[in-house]
């Protein structure tokens, strides 16, 4: 089991994670007055298959819910990933 962590780099407007330490892929936002714009998604082809876009976008859409954010989810893996798991269906607007 890897050592995942995913953290909010306020200075880029992204969320990063990393896998034992790598760089292992990123979603990009934009942040308005009650909302975030959850724009792109990446996961690094090594890292692909491992679940990795997935702990990084629901530690984005809890972190959004934790400041009383609406998402406006328009990277496509993020509504996928919405769309799949309705407990965040009330987030999005």
């Amino acid at each position: 089991m890897s050592d995942i962590e995913v953290t909010d780099n306020t200075e880029r407007l992204r969320f990063e994670i990393t896998s034992d330490g790598a760089e292992a892929g990123f979603a990009d936002y934009e942040l308005t007055e009650g909302t975030i714009k959850l724009t792109h998604t990446v996961v690094g082809d090594d890292f692909e298959g491992q679940g990795i876009g997935g702990k990084l976008v629901r530690h984005a859409l809890d972190d959004a819910r934790s400041h009383g954010l609406r998402v406006i989810p328009t990277c496509s893996f993020v509504k996928g990933y919405v769309e799949k798991h309705p407990e965040y269906a009330d987030l999005v607007g």
